[in-house]
């Protein structure tokens, strides 16, 4: 399946060549019918990526500095196998294990996201073990409540790239995710590799579809509205570039 994302506007930043603003526009969901949205939720521990791998994903672009995550909701147009459909990525604030290392400490934003979502990536660093045994807990924690239907689930490894710091082996990826319901392990580097990012995106919307029936079928559930924060696309991320490219001008200048 080719999934094909409507081309972002590339914008200077501070009238530099050196960075681009990579804007991610936001449509109305009227544009699609209903069984054409495609609803995802990235999950995982705090400093996993998750935010990098989404912009990444829908923009090409990496961005090496975010403030605290708060959760905001991206939506493009993307074309499925020829089919116009909202893809709809939702970033979530961290999840963390409690003391005992068997419950989570998950906030109620993170709970309306999980029973809004029609697909779910489950995030992990390869450098961090504890990033990891996070995903077991959040995988049961997403089952209680999903506790019957088809949940369309990839689990990733972030930061392929730093392979010296690696805490977590492939092998122990592939197990863990096998045992997700027998979901699709991905490693990845939201630094370094665009195509292997957007192959794990690609391969959840893929799943996603054919849980909803290829979309021609119901969805299984309407789902909660969920207010749609203010897009971070302006006015967040073009703060974000303007403070990077702050920082090296002046790095530059006390040189």
């Amino acid at each position: 399946m080719r999934l094909t994302v409507d081309p972002p506007r590339a914008m200077n930043s501070g009238g530099s060549g050196n960075f681009l603003l990579v804007p991610i526009p936001e449509y109305p969901l009227l544009d699609c019918v209903p069984n054409k949205n495609v609803k995802i939720v990235v999950l995982g521990a705090s400093n996993v990526g998750k935010t990098a791998l989404i912009v990444r994903f829908l923009t090409k672009r990496f961005i090496g500095d975010y403030e605290a995550n708060t959760g905001a909701l991206y939506s493009r147009k993307v074309t499925l196998e020829g089919e116009e459909v909202s893809l709809q990525v939702q970033d979530t604030p961290c999840v963390a294990l409690q003391d005992d290392a068997e419950g989570l400490y998950c906030q109620e934003q993170i709970n309306r996201s999980i029973y809004w979502a029609d697909g779910y990536v489950l995030v992990f660093s390869i450098t961090d073990h504890n990033s990891y045994r996070t995903i077991q807990p959040l995988y049961q924690h997403v089952r209680r409540i999903h506790p019957s239907g088809n949940i369309p689930v990839i689990l990733v490894g972030n930061k392929s790239d730093l392979l010296r710091a690696r805490q977590v082996p492939a092998d122990e990826g592939e197990t863990l995710a096998a045992s997700l319901g027998g979901g699709v392990y991905f490693e990845a580097s939201a630094r370094e590799n665009h195509e292997g990012v957007h192959a794990a995106f690609l391969h959840l919307c893929q799943e996603v579809i054919r849980a909803l029936g290829g979309g021609n079928g119901e969805k299984r559930r309407g789902g909660l509205h969920l207010a749609r924060p203010k897009s971070p696309n302006m006015q967040e991320l073009k703060r974000r570039f303007r403070q990077v490219l702050s920082s090296k001008v002046k790095s530059s200048t006390t040189l």
